[in-house]
């Protein structure tokens, strides 16, 4: 007598798919719960404080808080070989724009252009219609300065 194999059982043994936003310059090479001990160091050094807790007590940024300076303090804290920093780019983050933009209700805001230092953000104009944000995948640096300041939460990273 053959036997099926319930697939929805055996997934429970498959690792889930890690999305929460790590520190910057994570290895690539590495599954960042097997080598992060949890110890807090990466947290307690932020610059911008913008390191949580988060899930299983891993590391996770919150951009909602504040700005990534790229100060390498959490990589000078940590202990474990998990960060490199000879990496093209701290990470693959890029900011994107979500339909809650107020610009798209007919509202003037530009507050994500004056927090963007690398000037990834601009607005085009267009006659007889609010100037709506367009961003540059190339300048983004993904530090996130473009998210706290949003009053409707229109902007989110995506790994690209």
């Amino acid at each position: 007598m053959s036997q099926s194999i319930n697939h929805s059982r055996r997934n429970l043994f498959r690792r889930k798919k890690d999305n929460a936003l790590r520190p910057p310059w994570i290895k690539q090479s590495i599954e960042f719960t097997d080598v992060c001990t949890r110890c807090d160091k990466c947290i307690a050094d932020c610059e911008t404080q913008i390191l949580f807790r988060g899930d299983g007590g891993f590391p996770e940024v919150d951009f909602k808080k504040d700005e990534c300076s790229f100060c390498q303090k959490c990589v000078d804290a940590c202990d474990e070989p998990i960060f490199d920093t000879q990496q093209a780019q701290p990470w693959s983050l890029k900011a994107q724009l979500n339909d809650k933009c107020l610009t798209l209700s007919g509202v003037w805001c530009q507050s994500c252009k004056d927090a963007c230092e690398p000037r990834a953000i601009h607005f085009k104009m267009a006659v007889g219609q609010i100037p709506k944000p367009e961003f540059d995948l190339d300048a983004c640096t993904g530090c996130g300065a473009c998210i706290s300041p949003c009053p409707s939460d229109a902007i989110d990273m995506s790994r690209l």
